[in-house]
């Protein structure tokens, strides 16, 4: 991209684009008018389905397969998106896994730590980086008709213990911290960063626990009593990247039923 001219388009990198609370997202940035490329692992078909969705909508959109743990994986999509479109206006967080296997915090081993803290931390602490870079670069070289935005997808998980997938709970609390630096890092430069906080949402991460949860909520975990959707998570997202909070930066949206609410 020419320092001489600005993105011709609004761009968007939604990382793990391809199903769940990702897929939600790429959709509902594209029916916000948003040019989208999204990351996906390893379900193709999945990806060929959200694209062939984008082109419906009438909206640009391209997957590009990516380990968002591996650093040459990262570089790749990066490259992709640059080459194609020129600048990135927005990147949302929003790949990550749960541990294959939940296991008590006293027997989790360091192949799963690491798995999941490499996914749902590292690689987005790095690809932050770089988008972050590019975003100075645009914001100082042509301005920008509207703010970058950066929006992390965390979890409840970040203050909620569960002692049986710990990795998890340290990997979303690390993601609350990511979102301060970076909002802090970047503010002069008018980039927003935000994190969209989502609870009990049903999804395939959340369906070897249906039952337990269907119990939970029916007495009363939740003061609105009801699963979330993804559809509920990109809302809130497509709501931030359209400016919806210009004069906030590093804060937390919960999208969560009410369960961050402490009541007697």
């Amino acid at each position: 991209m020419s320092q001489a001219e600005p993105l011709a388009e609004k761009v968007a990198l939604v990382t793990g684009g391809s199903r769940g609370i990702g897929r939600a997202i790429t959709l509902g940035l594209g029916e916000a008018g948003w040019t989208v490329v999204f990351s996906y692992h390893s379900q193709a078909g999945a990806a060929q389905e959200v694209t062939a969705e984008l082109e419906a909508l009438g909206q640009p959109g391209l997957g590009v397969q990516a380990d968002i743990a591996s650093a040459e994986s990262r570089e790749l999509l990066i490259n992709t998106i640059l080459e194609q479109y020129g600048g990135i206006d927005l990147l949302v967080n929003n790949a990550g896994m749960a541990p294959r296997q939940r296991t008590d915090l006293l027997e989790i081993a360091e192949p799963s730590y690491n798995e999941v803290m490499d996914t749902n931390l590292k690689g987005p602490f790095f690809l932050t980086q770089r988008v972050a870079r590019l975003m100075l670069e645009q914001v100082r070289g042509v301005g920008a008709e509207t703010a970058p935005k950066i929006i992390n997808i965390g979890s409840l998980s970040a203050y909620a213990s569960s002692p049986n997938r710990g990795e998890y709970c340290l990997s979303k609390a690390g993601v609350a911290m990511l979102t301060k630096l970076f909002a802090d890092r970047l503010a002069g430069d008018g980039i927003l960063v935000y994190e969209v906080r989502p609870g009990i949402i049903e999804t395939d991460m959340t369906a070897g626990v249906r039952e337990k949860y269907d119990r939970l909520i029916e007495g009363g975990l939740l003061p609105l009593r009801r699963w979330g959707t993804p559809e509920d998570v990109a809302r809130a997202v497509v709501a931030l990247a359209e400016g919806a909070l210009p004069y906030s930066t590093g804060e937390v949206i919960n999208v969560d039923g009410g369960f961050h609410l402490r009541s007697l």
